[in-house]
């Protein structure tokens, strides 16, 4: 999950600074949850999947079908 996060992020070509302002976080605690040591909070997982239009699913690593089927 972590590594997911931090590929969608760089795919979109977002630091994690601007991925923080995104979730309305800091960057240190944004930074600890691509480094997973913090747990994500579930209206952080929804967030991100809303943000980058993919699944929660995707993100937590139990499918590998990085679109999102509910568009």
């Amino acid at each position: 999950m972590y590594r997911r996060i931090r590929e969608l992020r760089e795919d979109a070509d977002l630091t994690q600074k601007q991925m923080s302002a995104i979730l309305h976080c800091s960057q240190q605690v944004y930074s600890n949850y691509e480094l997973g040591q913090r747990d994500i909070p579930t209206s952080i997982l929804i967030a991100l999947a809303k943000h980058f239009e993919t699944s929660t699913d995707y993100i937590l690593g139990l499918t590998d079908k990085k679109d999102n089927i509910s568009k």
